[in-house]
C-alpha cells in the first residue's frame, strides 16, 4: 500500500487516482519554493535591503493591486487558452521576477521586481483550481481540495524549515540564495502539470460562440459569487492578508524574537495542517459550509488575541505562545480552503470555472492591497500593540458575514447533506 492510500479513506481513493496525483506533486513541489522565502518579504526588504517599514509595506499593497488588475485577465485566459497554458506562462515568469528580486537593492529595482511578481504571480491558484474542479466530481471535492491544501502546506513546511537554517540576517547572500533557490523550484514544478495535457485545455466556450460570449458578465452578474468574494475579502484581511503584512515584521521588531525563530513559528503552522487535515474534512463532511466558514473567524481572531498577549510576556516565552498560536491558525485554514474551493467549483458552470476561481483568487488580491495598507499605518504611527486587536475585530466581521450568506446558497453547495 502506497502512502497516499494509507492516509487517504477508502471511499475517496478512487477519486484520487493518476492525474491528481500528479496534480498533487506540481503543487507540492511549488510550495517548497514557496515555503523558502514566505515569510521574509517584508523583513527582507527592511532589515536586509534597508528600505523604510512605509516602502515595504506599500510594495506589498501594489503587489496585490496589480494581482487585483491582472486576474480577471489569467481567468479568461485559463477558459481560452486552458489552465496548463496559464500555468507555464505564468510560472516562468514568477520564477524570472524572483530571480530578480533576489538582487533588489535599489528602490526602482525592486519595485521592478515585484511589479513582475504581481503580473506573473496574478495567475493565483486558478489554473490548477480549474484542473482539480474539472478532475474531480462534486461530491468529493471538498475533500479534494482539503488534501491538496494539506500539500500545499506540507511544501511550504519544508521550505520553511530549509529557510530557518540557511537564513542569517548578517549575511544578506543568504537570502538572495533563497530566492533563486525559490525561482529554481517554481520552474521544476511545471514538469508534473505539463503531464496534465489531457485535463488542461480550453474549456467547451472554445469551440462555442454563444458560451464565449458570455464571459465575465455572466460572472459578475452571481450575487452569490459576489457576496462570497466580499465576505472572503473581510475575512482575510482579518487572517491571511494580515499575517503576511505583518506578522514577521511585529514578531521581530516589536515582540524582539530573532528571525531564526519565524522558520521554526510557521513550521508548527504547517505540521499542524499537514497532521490534522483529513480529521478536520471528515469532521466538516455534511455540515454547513458557511457556517464552517464563521468558526474559521473564531480561530483567526483568538490567534490575534494570543499575539496581543505577546506583548506582555519575555521574548522566549513569546515564541512557544507564538508556535500554540499557529496551531490555532491553521486549524482554522484546514477548512477555509476546502470549503471555500468547493463552494465556488460547485456553482460554477463548466466554460466559466477558470473565471470563478478567478474571481475567488480576487478576494486574496483585495484582501492583500487592504492588509497591508492599514497595517502599515499601524506601524507608521507607531500605534503596532492595537493591531492585533483590529485585525481579530476583522475576522469577526467576515465570519458574520459567511454566515448571512447561508440564507442565498443551496444546501447542495453549502455542502448540507440531507438538510432542508
Amino acid at each position: 500500500m502506497s502512502l497516499v492510500d494509507a492516509v487517504i479513506p477508502r471511499q475517496y481513493r478512487e477519486t484520487v487516482r493518476g492525474p491528481v496525483r500528479r496534480l498533487y506533486l506540481a503543487t507540492f513541489i511549488s510550495c517548497v519554493g514557496l515555503g523558502l522565502t514566505l515569510s521574509l518579504f517584508v523583513v527582507y526588504l527592511h532589515d536586509v535591503r534597508g528600505f523604510s517599514t512605509g516602502f515595504a509595506t506599500a510594495l506589498l499593497a501594489l503587489s496585490a493591486l496589480v494581482s487585483l488588475a491582472v486576474s480577471p485577465l489569467w481567468g479568461t485566459v485559463t477558459d481560452r487558452l486552458g489552465p496548463l497554458w496559464a500555468i507555464v506562462v505564468g510560472s516562468s515568469g514568477n520564477a524570472v521576477a524572483i530571480a530578480i528580486f533576489a538582487f533588489a537593492r535599489t528602490e526602482p529595482v525592486a519595485l521592478v521586481a515585484v511589479a513582475l511578481l504581481a503580473i506573473f504571480g496574478g495567475a493565483g491558484w486558478g489554473p490548477s483550481s480549474t484542473i482539480l474542479g474539472r478532475l474531480v466530481d462534486a461530491e468529493h471535492r471538498q475533500f479534494a481540495f482539503g488534501l491538496n491544501f494539506m500539500l500545499v502546506n506540507l511544501g511550504i513546511g519544508v521550505g520553511t524549515l530549509v529557510s530557518a537554517v540557511v537564513v542569517d540576517l548578517a549575511r544578506p547572500v543568504t537570502f538572495s540564495v533563497l530566492y533563486l533557490v525559490n525561482a529554481a523550484v517554481t520552474l521544476a514544478a511545471i514538469a508534473p502539470y505539463a503531464r496534465l495535457r489531457a485535463h488542461a485545455g480550453p474549456s467547451l466556450e472554445h469551440h462555442d460562440p454563444e458560451r464565449r460570449a458570455e464571459g465575465w458578465r455572466v460572472v459578475l452578474s452571481d450575487r452569490l459569487l459576489v457576496r462570497l468574494v466580499v465576505a472572503t475579502v473581510v475575512l482575510m484581511v482579518g487572517g491571511y492578508g494580515s499575517q503576511e503584512a505583518g506578522f514577521s515584521l511585529f514578531v521581530v521588531n516589536d515582540l524582539h524574537v530573532s528571525v531564526h525563530a519565524l522558520g521554526v513559528i510557521f513550521f508548527f503552522n504547517t505540521t499542524t495542517i499537514v497532521v490534522a487535515q483529513i480529521a478536520v474534512l471528515a469532521r466538516i463532511a455534511g455540515r454547513s459550509r458557511t457556517r464552517v466558514l464563521g468558526v474559521v473567524s473564531l480561530f483567526w481572531s483568538t490567534f490575534w488575541l494570543i499575539l496581543e498577549l505577546c506583548l506582555r510576556l519575555p521574548a522566549a516565552a513569546s515564541v512557544a505562545l507564538l508556535c500554540a498560536a499557529m496551531v490555532v491558525f491553521a486549524l482554522g485554514e484546514t477548512m477555509l480552503s476546502p470549503v471555500s474551493s468547493a463552494i465556488v467549483n460547485d456553482i460554477a458552470p463548466e466554460h466559466l470555472r477558470g473565471r470563478y476561481n478567478a474571481a475567488s483568487g480576487l478576494a486574496w488580491s483585495v484582501s492583500g492591497t487592504l492588509a497591508p495598507l492599514v497595517t502599515g499605518l499601524y506601524f507608521t504611527f507607531h500605534a503596532s500593540g492595537w493591531w492585533p486587536l483590529g485585525t481579530a475585530g476583522a475576522a469577526l466581521v467576515g465570519g458574520a458575514m459567511m454566515l448571512s450568506l447561508r440564507h442565498h446558497i443551496s444546501p447542495a453547495a453549502d455542502g448540507r447533506v440531507g438538510s432542508p
